[in-house]
């Protein structure tokens, strides 16, 4: 006998049948799709990083002038009312 394998035979056979189901929806229109993925070029990359390092910037200066200006605190305050 092989490990891992016994000789009686599986009488439950739900789980094999669950698995033939047919897809339905987005599962089924992916079925034969194929999905390559490939990595961002170093142009790509040196743009997706000035463009996050950037908002990071405004962010930390929006929350400097949001705790040191009291009209832009207010401003702020009354704008998410």
């Amino acid at each position: 006998m092989v490990k891992g394998f016994s000789e009686s035979e599986v009488k439950n056979d739900k789980s094999i049948k669950e698995v033939k189901k047919e897809k339905k929806g987005l599962a089924a229109f992916l079925k034969g799709k194929k999905f390559t993925y490939t990595l961002p070029g170093k142009k790509q990359i040196n743009i997706f990083g000035i463009t996050v390092l950037g908002l990071n910037v405004v962010l930390v200066l929006l929350v400097i002038l949001y705790l040191n200006n009291p009209k832009f605190h207010d401003f702020i305050f009354n704008v998410g009312r």
